[in-house]
C-alpha cells in the first residue's frame, strides 16, 4: 500500500497545481467585474440636419458604456427625398462592417 501512496499523492498535487495555474490564467485575461470586453455595434446619430450611420467600438464599464472609437459609414441629409432607402442601405453596410471588424478583432 505504501508503494502506491506516494505516486497517488504526487498525482493529486500535480492536478491541484494544474487547476490553480489554469484558474490564475483565466482570471488574468478576464475583464474585471462589472466590465465587459469591447464590441462593435451599429448606431445612428442625428445632428445639424444630418443622419449619421456609424459603427462604434464600445466597452461596458462600471459607470456605463465607454466609446473607444467610431467610424462614420454614411451621412444622409434629413431632407433627402430617398432618405428611407439610403438609411436602410447604410444600416446594412454598417452591419456588414461590424461583422468584418468583429472577425478581424477576434
Amino acid at each position: 500500500m505504501r508503494l502506491f501512496a506516494l505516486p497517488a499523492t504526487l498525482i493529486v498535487v500535480a492536478v491541484l497545481v494544474y487547476l490553480l495555474v489554469t484558474l490564475l490564467r483565466g482570471a488574468r485575461g478576464a475583464a474585471p467585474p462589472g466590465e465587459t470586453a469591447p464590441r462593435w455595434e451599429v448606431d445612428t446619430v442625428m445632428q445639424d440636419g444630418w443622419t449619421l450611420v456609424v459603427v462604434r467600438k464600445v466597452a461596458r464599464g462600471r459607470r456605463g458604456p465607454v466609446e473607444l472609437t467610431k467610424q462614420t459609414v454614411r451621412a444622409i441629409p434629413d431632407d433627402d427625398p430617398n432618405w428611407d432607402e439610403r438609411y436602410r442601405e447604410a444600416v446594412a453596410e454598417a452591419r456588414s462592417r461590424v461583422s468584418t471588424l468583429e472577425l478581424e478583432s477576434g
